[in-house]
């Protein structure tokens, strides 16, 4: 069985590519960018340029695949790219994927995505979400909440990075929002599973533990080894700081989307559907988050990165 998977070198593609590396699959790598030499992966899959404004290209890369892995969107619109231009290229991958004759589309959603969310992100995922069920291919659709693990990882090892330097964390209406979080692994393995049945599936996945952010931030802080006293502030205080912080570190800390989403409780399920506790995963790797500050425009928009 030969898998496309976007995003092999980013964050969530890459451990569906491990999962599937495992079961004995042929992974072709659609990316932007070709992995550099050291990249443990590097060896172990076929890499092929991500065009998505050409679907000619797309499908011939597309060619002779059995399954289509697809973690391809923007966290935030920037360098000209939209929320909606990520809605269009994904419905021509997905045309692209149609005329290859792939059998199968597992696709990475979020949680809680509606058409009529207040949030553009959210409601860009719903767009794609129909437009994958609009087409001919059979299609299952994971919408994780919060995924943690792996050192790819962004949100909880920047929260991390914080705890670890600053003397204050602020958090948005008192830190009474829940959240669910999901493991990486799980995902992988879920993802693996589903492309290797039948039928169409939507699947809710998250974690068996429910924190309030405020839990959650202190239990990081407690396993970081952080002194930074929780604070509690308006939204409006905590989107402005995240503002000015992301000017000095030159990235974007937490966007409005991610705020909002977090409020509102849109990163929590009704009911768990994994078994991996981030607890356990917390206390085996304290030692390292956030040691490191992960700059998401430097790794996803730098454009010296991408050469393919």
């Amino acid at each position: 069985m030969r898998a496309a998977v976007t995003g092999v070198f980013s964050y969530s593609g890459r451990f569906i590519a491990e999962a599937l590396l495992t079961r004995g699959w042929e992974v072709v790598a659609l990316g932007r960018r070709r992995p550099p030499p050291t990249d443990r992966l590097a060896g172990g899959v076929t890499f092929r340029p991500l065009r998505l404004d050409d679907e000619e290209a797309l499908l011939s890369a597309l060619s002779g695949c059995d399954a289509l892995f697809n973690t391809y969107w923007v966290r935030f619109e920037h360098g000209g790219t939209t929320f909606a231009d990520a809605v269009e290229r994904s419905r021509r991958l997905f045309q692209a994927a149609s005329r290859a004759q792939v059998r199968r589309i597992v696709h990475l959603s979020v949680s809680n995505a509606t058409t009529d969310s207040p949030f553009p992100y959210f409601r860009g995922k719903a767009a794609v979400e129909e437009a994958l069920q609009a087409g001919d291919c059979p299609y299952a659709i994971l919408r994780p909440t919060l995924i943690f693990g792996g050192r790819q990882e962004v949100l909880v090892n920047n929260i991390a990075w914080l705890l670890r330097r600053l003397p204050l964390f602020l958090l948005p209406e008192g830190g009474r929002c829940r959240l669910q979080p999901v493991s990486v692994f799980d995902l992988a393995r879920v993802a693996a599973d589903l492309g290797e049945s039948d039928g169409n599936v939507v699947l809710d996945l998250a974690g068996p533990e429910t924190f309030t952010f405020a839990d959650f931030v202190a239990r990081i802080r407690d396993a970081v080894g952080g002194n930074a006293r929780l604070v509690a502030a308006p939204s409006g205080v905590v989107s402005t700081c995240s503002r000015l912080a992301g000017f000095v570190l030159r990235d974007r800390l937490l966007t409005r989307d991610e705020l909002g989403a977090l409020t509102a409780n849109l990163l929590a399920c009704e009911s768990a559907t994994t078994e991996s506790r981030f607890t356990d995963w917390l206390d085996e790797n304290g030692y390292w988050l956030g040691r490191d500050y992960a700059n998401e425009l430097r790794r996803n928009w730098d454009p010296s990165l991408f050469n393919s």
